[in-house]
């Protein structure tokens, strides 16, 4: 007999007058929430000493403060996620120019972003779990970008302890599409402070090189060069950052991508044994050691620091509209966009 439980609850209310609702599915060990606004997983609670939870998600405490929010915690990130230099692309002989969010460059979507719309959302059991579907359509122009695209985003949980996230995208012209999951973790709780006595491990021995500006030079760098970035054996974040010039925020190429669901990652915390086991379809994945997080608060007004998480956001390579040599991310009416994610939770 199956243990999934889901239940549905109000978020609040908008500006707009929308009222936005928030998702609950517990497997009787984890559960984990999310809201239709941005598609947002807003908490994975682990079991903790004594019968109690650990809420192992950085986030805010009301929809108000994820209204308000430009830290992206446990978003949708799309339609390009990641940067695109000089925010603009030439596809099939046409420049589109983006939003310059970020310096000269276009960020996460831009100024627009996916994050801030209310999706539809209902209750759906497939075969990877009991969860949420979220849906929209993403018109021709929207973000600067061509073409209409139907999205839609599931996120499921299974009793196995693996919170799956399916990414599909339908477009009615060429398109670049790269969505992503823009979640904080830190696995001694969105209050544990410094991640950096928290181990990583990745299969990928090579990670996109990119200018001051975080902009790919198209060169791919070896770890063995650059040992810093080197995580190959299981190491701690501490052991090295220092030696980043800032922290981690790296889209690192993952070694056995195919296609296929791949396992590629494991984070793990020492002092109470849990364990985060990532893999994915998508080629690569953005480390990053929320380096620009100081000052953010954060859940129940906890203030934050730089390198209280990681995000692991798996991706399309930053910059590929201007990369010929990258993998292709443009999407066409032949060619679908359908891509997952899997966290799995050890505890």
């Amino acid at each position: 007999m199956s243990v999934l439980e889901f239940s549905k609850a109000s978020f609040g209310t908008l500006y707009s007058g929308e009222e936005a609702h928030l998702y609950t599915v517990s497997n009787g060990s984890m559960s984990f929430s999310a809201t239709d606004y941005g598609c947002t997983i807003t908490s994975i609670l682990l079991p903790s000493d004594g019968g109690r939870k650990t809420d192992v998600l950085l986030g805010c405490t009301t929809l108000e403060g994820y209204a308000a929010s430009g830290s992206c915690f446990g978003t949708i990130v799309g339609r390009f996620a990641n940067r695109i230099g000089g925010a603009s692309f030439n596809l099939n002989g046409v420049s589109y120019p983006l939003d310059k969010n970020d310096g000269k460059n276009c960020l996460h979507g831009g100024f627009d972003r996916y994050e801030k719309k209310l999706w539809t959302a209902e209750e759906i059991s497939t075969d990877k779990g009991l969860g949420i579907e979220f849906s929209r359509v993403s018109h021709d122009g929207e973000q600067g970008m061509p073409g209409n695209v139907a999205l839609n985003v599931i996120y499921t949980l299974n009793e196995s302890n693996e919170l799956t996230l399916e990414y599909f995208a339908r477009a009615d012209k060429p398109t670049p599409v790269n969505l992503t999951n823009h979640a904080y973790f830190n696995l001694k709780g969105y209050d544990g402070g410094s991640i950096d006595d928290q181990e990583l491990q990745l299969d990928c021995s090579k990670f996109v090189e990119v200018n001051k500006s975080l902009i790919p030079t198209g060169r791919l760098s070896s770890v063995d060069e650059k040992p810093a970035f080197d995580f190959r054996t299981p190491k701690l974040f501490g052991r090295d950052i220092k030696k980043t010039g800032g922290g981690y925020d790296h889209a690192y190429c993952i070694d056995a991508h195919d296609g296929s669901l791949v396992k590629f990652a494991v984070l793990r915390d020492p002092a109470s044994g849990r364990t985060m086991t990532v893999s994915t379809t998508l080629p690569a994945c953005q480390i990053y050691t929320a380096n620009f997080l100081d000052g953010i608060i954060g859940k129940n007004g906890y203030i934050h620091h730089a390198r209280d998480a990681v995000c692991m956001e798996t991706e399309a390579y930053p910059d590929a509209p201007n990369h010929k040599e990258f993998p292709s991310c443009i999407v066409t009416p032949e060619k679908p966009y359908h891509e997952i994610t899997v966290y799995k939770f050890g505890f």
